[in-house]
């Protein structure tokens, strides 16, 4: 990772980077003056999937899910939480497959949720069903471990 890594925002996609010594977690965007960690999973369409999977140094965790689909909201809280947790190591996103089916056929989701973990717009890892809080907690901390 680069001394000063690339970061996204959350809000308005700017990137931007945050000056060696200073603390992520208080970063602001230079653009629209918002944090950079929000400490909650982002929503991601095609266009924003792109800067955030792609021109970020920071890794990412996304959670192709669909509104209809019960395990994927039994697993919703525990994400949630996860992002708060993680920030600013890592950066939670969730892909509403119902909404955004090219960008889930693009990585082949078959069964949902499915978690894929990216970073420089590479596919790391994958995991797909719903995980209880602990075990996501465990396979988010050893992908970043493998990163």
């Amino acid at each position: 990772m680069n001394k000063t890594p690339l970061i996204p925002c959350p809000h308005c996609d700017g990137l931007n980077r945050i000056p060696e010594g200073k603390k992520p977690e208080a970063g602001r965007c230079g653009h629209c003056k918002r944090p950079l960690f929000a400490g909650e999973p982002m929503v991601l369409n095609t266009a924003r999937f792109a800067v955030h999977a792609g021109a970020a140094d920071l890794p990412l965790v996304v959670d192709f899910w669909a509104p209809w689909c019960g395990p994927c909201r039994a697993m919703a809280p525990a994400f949630a939480a996860a992002a708060a947790s993680f920030e600013p190591r890592v950066r939670l996103a969730k892909v509403n497959t119902d909404e955004e089916q090219a960008l889930a056929g693009r990585y082949d989701i078959r069964s949902i949720p499915t978690m894929i973990v990216f970073r420089g717009g590479k596919e790391l890892a994958r995991v797909s069903g719903a995980l209880p809080p602990s075990d996501m907690t465990r396979w988010i901390e050893a992908q970043l471990s493998a990163a």
